[in-house]
């Protein structure tokens, strides 16, 4: 049987690259944000999308959603 109560309470940091967007979900907290650059950090890393144009299109408490013209994103322990 599939696992309900794991899929609606899932609390694991996920990164969706979807259709010129980049959705976070399960973040901690933002560390900053500048029009070049956005960093987050998860319950064990940082992680910081870089591009040009970087905007935050929805923020609620754990979700974050980045449209812009993405470069890279990296992952720090």
């Amino acid at each position: 049987m599939f696992h309900l109560s794991r899929y609606l309470n899932d609390t694991d940091f996920q990164i969706i690259y979807w259709n010129g967007k980049i959705n976070m979900i399960n973040y901690e907290k933002i560390n900053y944000m500048e029009d070049h650059k956005i960093s987050l950090a998860s319950k064990t890393q940082n992680i910081v999308v870089s591009g040009e144009n970087l905007r935050v299109t929805k923020l609620l408490e754990n979700e974050i959603l980045i449209v812009g013209e993405f470069l890279a994103i990296e992952f720090h322990s």
